[in-house]
């Protein structure tokens, strides 16, 4: 039975939140806070967090930050009340995986849920699969699909699960090129279809360039393919010390 957990300060959005989860046969764990919700994280190991932005003291960019710098991949569904850009932007910045506006459809959150747990799951088989070796190599960057983990230069690179999911996805396919929404729906399916979402894609490739890349704005790894989307060198050259 997958957990799910939800860290907000609204009674009445747990009270509903629990009845649905429940119903639908999954396990909930809440918090009301961000300190307690990152204690009861460790403590409870949930599938998925839906975590609100607005919470008294941490809010919830900030705590999911603090869970992206211990390492954790669990995927974040955001809540909040506003359908901003902006908001959308921040959110995706610090590692959170899709979002939902308030007030949200039961069925849609549903839907939701329900994606980003199989597509974290299927993601790690994917990524064990797809290369014999189950490692995936381009100059300095060193894709390893079964650990789920990126080095460049040796040094591990801190992704978030939707950053790895993006990139392995190229890895995978050195050279081949992928529309952005070709990305879009391979990696948050289309249950995610609200306010341009392969922005989405756009957002979280400069994350990842900002990552494994010396110098993002001239990438040598993660290529744009002008007016069609983005693909993977198949082939770095070394640069000169």
């Amino acid at each position: 039975m997958s957990k799910v957990m939800l860290i907000d300060d609204e009674e009445e959005l747990h009270e509903a939140v629990a009845s649905l989860l429940v119903a639908h046969g999954l396990e909930y764990v809440g918090a009301r806070t961000g300190a307690e919700g990152l204690q009861r994280l460790e403590q409870e190991q949930p599938d998925l967090l839906l975590l609100d932005v607005m919470l008294p003291g941490m809010n919830g960019f900030d705590v999911c930050k603090r869970i992206r710098e211990e390492g954790n991949r669990i995927p974040i569904i955001f809540l909040s009340a506003k359908c901003d850009i902006v908001d959308k932007s921040v959110g995706f910045g610090a590692g959170g995986d899709d979002y939902v506006t308030k007030p949200f459809d039961a069925t849609e959150l549903m839907l939701r849920i329900d994606a980003n747990i199989r597509r974290h799951k299927d993601a790690l088989d994917f990524a064990g699969s797809r290369n014999r070796e189950g490692t995936a190599r381009i100059g300095d960057l060193e894709v390893r699909f079964g650990e789920y983990e990126v080095l460049v230069k040796g040094k591990s690179v801190p992704l978030t699960t939707k950053e790895f999911e993006i990139l392995a996805f190229l890895a995978a396919h050195p050279g081949k090129v992928f529309t952005r929404g070709q990305i879009q729906e391979y990696v948050w399916g289309e249950s995610n279809a609200d306010c341009k979402p392969t922005n989405n894609v756009t957002v979280f490739v400069r994350k990842i360039r900002e990552k494994i890349e010396e110098n993002p704005s001239e990438p040598r790894y993660l290529l744009t393919v002008q007016r069609v989307g983005y693909k993977m060198a198949e082939r770095v050259e070394s640069t000169a010390l």
